[in-house]
Formats: C-alpha cells, sequence, structure tokens
C-alpha cells in the first residue's frame, strides 16, 4: 500500500513538473516569435526551434506521442504572431486557425485517408488470419524448419525478400507472423523489429516493381528530369547507386549470423531476455495489435494456407490493380469473407467483429502517423526542409553534393518522419541544384532516396518505425533508438561510397 502510495506520488510530482517544463517551453517561444519576420520564407535557423525541441523532449520524456503535440503546437506559435502587432487575442485566435487548418488538412489529405484505409484494413485482415488459425499453422509449419534462434531470424528476413511489393505490407504481415516464433526462441522484440524494418523499405526501394518504384518515378517525371512515361526507367538507373538501402539490407543477416556483432542499446535488450527479463520493453502493449484482442480460440485443425491464400491475394491483385496497395487490401477481405465462410471458420457477424477489433488495433500507430504528418506540415510551413538544403548548398561543390544531400536530408528525414513527404519537397530542389553544378544527377537523386530510407528508420515516429513497432509488439521509441547504431553504421559505409562515387563519376 505504502509502496503504491509512493508511486502515485511520484508520478504526480513527475506530471506536475513536465507541466512546468512545457509552459516555460511555451512563454520562451511566445516571446522569441516577437521577433520573428511576418515572411515565414525568412525564418531561417528559427525554424529549427519546433525540430530541436522536439527531439530533445523525447529523449528526455520517452514520449512521443506529447512531443509531437507540443513540436507542432511551437510551430504554430511562430507562425502565427500578426503581423500588424495585434494584441494577445489576435495572436491566440491566429494559433487556434492555424492548428485546426492544418489539423484539417492532414486529416483530408488523400495520404492520410489512405493510410486509415489500408493500414486500418491490414490490421482488419491480420487479425482475421489470427481468428482463423493461420498464423498458429504458419507458426507451426515454419518451426520444422526454423528450428533456433538465428534460423528464425534468417527465415524472417528472406519473408522480407519475398514481401516486396510495399514496405507497409512487409512490416505487417512478416512482423505479425514470425513475432510467435521467435518468441518461442527468446528473441527480444527490438531485435526482431530490427530485422523486419531493415528489410522492407530497403528492398521495397531496390526493386523496380513496388509502390516505392511507382511514386519515385512519378516525382521524376514531375520535376522534369525524367520524360512523361519514362520514370520508372530514370528511377532503376539510381537502384546501383542506391547505397543505403544495399549496405542496410547487406547488414541484416551479417548481424543475425554474427559477423557483425550487437552492440549499443540492442546488447542490452539482449540481456534483458537472457537474465528472465520480458521479451517486449515496457510499454509496448500500447502498440501491439495483438494487444488486448480476443480473438476466440484457434480451429480444430488450424490449415496454413489460411495465411499464405490471403497473402497471396493480397500481393497479386496489388500489383495487377496498378500497383495500388489500397485495390490490394480491399480484394483480399473480399477474398477472405468468402474463403473463411466458406470454411465454416466463423460466421458473418465474427467476421464482422473480428474485422472491426483490427481496425481498433491500429488506432494508436495511426494516432501517431497523424501527429508526424501535421509536425510535417507546420514544418513546410516554416520552410523547415528548404532552409537545410540551401544552407549546405551554399558549401557544395559537383563532386561533394550527393554526399551532402545524403547526410542532409537524412538528419531532415529523421526529424521530419515522412520520407515520401520529404521526396516531394526535396527532389524539386536536389535535381535542378545538380543541374545548374553539372553534377551527376542519378547520384544526387540516389541520395535522395537513400537519405529517406535511412532517416526513416531512425526516427522515433516514422510510419516504418510505428507500422512495425505495431506488426512486432516492440515500443517505438525502444525499436527506434536499438535500431539506430546499426542503421548509422550503414550509413557511415554509405556516406563513403557517395563521397567516392562523386568524385569517380
Amino acid at each position: 500500500m505504502a509502496k503504491g502510495w509512493w508511486k502515485g506520488k511520484m508520478s504526480v510530482e513527475n506530471g506536475r513538473r513536465s507541466l512546468v517544463s512545457v509552459l516555460i517551453i511555451l512563454v520562451f517561444v511566445f516571446i522569441f516569435s516577437t521577433f520573428l519576420p511576418s515572411d515565414t520564407a525568412a525564418f531561417g535557423p528559427a525554424s529549427l526551434i519546433p525540430s530541436i525541441i522536439l527531439i530533445v523532449y523525447i529523449f528526455v520524456t520517452k514520449r512521443i506521442l506529447e512531443a509531437l503535440i507540443l513540436a507542432s503546437l511551437i510551430g504554430f506559435i511562430m507562425v502565427s504572431h500578426p503581423a500588424n502587432g495585434g494584441g494577445l487575442g489576435e495572436w491566440f485566435s491566429n494559433i487556434l486557425a492555424s492548428f485546426g487548418g492544418a489539423a484539417l488538412n492532414v486529416m483530408m489529405s488523400e495520404d492520410i485517408a489512405w493510410l486509415i484505409i489500408v493500414c486500418g484494413l491490414m490490421g482488419s485482415i491480420i487479425a482475421l488470419i489470427e481468428k482463423a488459425g493461420g498464423s498458429f499453422a504458419f507458426g507451426e509449419w515454419v518451426s520444422k524448419y526454423a528450428k533456433t534462434r538465428k534460423s528464425s531470424l534468417l527465415v524472417t528476413y528472406v519473408l522480407g525478400i519475398v514481401v516486396f511489393i510495399d514496405d507497409y505490407l512487409n512490416s505487417l504481415t512478416v512482423g505479425s507472423c514470425m513475432t510467435p516464433l521467435t518468441d518461442k526462441h527468446k528473441v527480444p522484440r527490438e531485435f526482431l523489429s530490427y530485422v523486419v524494418d531493415s528489410t522492407a523499405a530497403p528492398f521495397c526501394v531496390l526493386i523496380p516493381i513496388s509502390t516505392w518504384a511507382v511514386f519515385c518515378s512519378r516525382i521524376l517525371e514531375t520535376n522534369g528530369w525524367a520524360p512523361a512515361g519514362e520514370g520508372l526507367i530514370y528511377f532503376i538507373k539510381t537502384i546501383p547507386f542506391n547505397f543505403y538501402a544495399w549496405i542496410a539490407a547487406i547488414v541484416v543477416p551479417l548481424v543475425i549470423i554474427g559477423v557483425i556483432p550487437i552492440f549499443g542499446p540492442m546488447k542490452k535488450a539482449e540481456e534483458r531476455v537472457k537474465n528472465g527479463g520480458p521479451l517486449a520493453p515496457e510499454g509496448s502493449e500500447k502498440i501491439d495489435i495483438r494487444a488486448g484482442s480476443e480473438l476466440g480460440k484457434i480451429p480444430a485443425n488450424p490449415k496454413v494456407w489460411n495465411l499464405f491464400a490471403p497473402i497471396i491475394v493480397l500481393i497479386a491483385s496489388t500489383i495487377i490493380l496498378d500497383v495500388e496497395m489500397m485495390n490490394g487490401v480491399l480484394v483480399t477481405l473480399a477474398f477472405m469473407f468468402v474463403f473463411f465462410l466458406a470454411q465454416k471458420l466463423m460466421t458473418a457477424t465474427e467476421f464482422a467483429d473480428v474485422a472491426i477489433q483490427g481496425l481498433k488495433n491500429m488506432i494508436m500507430p495511426l494516432m501517431l502517423m497523424v501527429l508526424a504528418f501535421l509536425f510535417a506540415e507546420v514544418n513546410a510551413e516554416i520552410h523547415f526542409t528548404e532552409y537545410m538544403i540551401t544552407t549546405a548548398a551554399q558549401f557544395v561543390t559537383p563532386q561533394l553534393l550527393p554526399l551532402v544531400v545524403f547526410i542532409v536530408l537524412a538528419i531532415t528525414e529523421f526529424i521530419t518522419g515522412t520520407n515520401w513527404g520529404m521526396y516531394i519537397i526535396a527532389l524539386p530542389i536536389v535535381i535542378p541544384l545538380a543541374i545548374s553544378l553539372d553534377a551527376n544527377v542519378v547520384l544526387a537523386v540516389a541520395a535522395t532516396l537513400s537519405a529517406g530510407v535511412f532517416g526513416s528508420h531512425i526516427c522515433f515516429y516514422s510510419d516504418a518505425t510505428v507500422i512495425t513497432s505495431s506488426a512486432t509488439g516492440c515500443n517505438n521509441f525502444r525499436h527506434a533508438i536499438t535500431q539506430a547504431p546499426f542503421g548509422l553504421l550503414a550509413a557511415g559505409i554509405s556516406a563513403v561510397l557517395f563521397l567516392i562515387a562523386g568524385f569517380v563519376f
């Protein structure tokens, strides 16, 4: 009783301390904002303030959701200062209008609508497969071949290569399928998350038949580098030089088999599990798509095809229907309804109930991604990415451009957390810059793509981190912090390769 009272008291004290800290930060931002120019494009170094506070707050508190809200609010305070020197009333009114307008824009954007539909329904698909016994049967089947810790992780890696069509599909399916097996072999969830995450996006950006290839091809055409209809050809030109994707994909199996030793925070996760601690780090239940779900008993005769068939339909229909994952998800749900009801695995009512439960399980990951998009929205208003690129461009040469682009945009992506969003903003600047400097445009574009993959891997709230964490049941802060040293290792090697390539090509 006394112990519980003490914990409650400490919680209250920590809450008060956090409140005071936040109020001090907001007062500082209010005062500082009075000195900012009315033109947000002229903010200069001040555009870094929300990002700096965001990163510091996350490392101090480990609370990502609140950090994103605070950093976004700070950005909106900065852009809402009355140009005519109006009073506090007008300022507060502007802040509410800016914050509300941006939140509405984010929620009404095509990207968020796509995320809610695709990720939400992927949660339904995973829940339905579990209800049908497909995940259990798959675990029993693959355990015959993956009898050790290393082999279970290598199977995870191979599955990540096979499911190359989209990184969301990859992380959600491979992560959710392999978690039970790796749990049996006492693999920390952080390690599984690293293998899943560092296999998903790298292969998606290296294989031209993927949603990444389609998206990037369109951007290359939109920005005038690739002629209309030839975007994919120009995207393929960047593949040999997408150094981070190649190195990250190669490092994973080397870590699994022990050629590269486990080090940094990941080593502490290994020690926790070896000493009898939990497989998942503290707080993982908040983001785990399986946490708290009660999907009923496993069927008497679970069949592995109840997992394989939906996944095959999902991949095939996505490829056939213009490499659009939303179409694939909708077709797969329709197929599963017929396939599972025909086997009498569940009734139509049970199917609907489980599908809704799967949607509910995705609420926390989706909320994090919505807030990340909101933060990216305010960063766009204060011209954060443009400032980072243009500042670095002042000191760059044609030979150093690929290296500088990779480093600057990797930092930018780590802060903004939206790789495709970063591509939309950065490529229209990088491509003309490379042309004006007479630098190698292919290398510059490859460096941009590599930076997007790297930044999303180590960002605490990026879509890649959040989706992988939800699929593997791992706290997303711990996933990002344990994966970071291996990502930095691959990034360091990539930086050297971009430096060499800049002079050679």
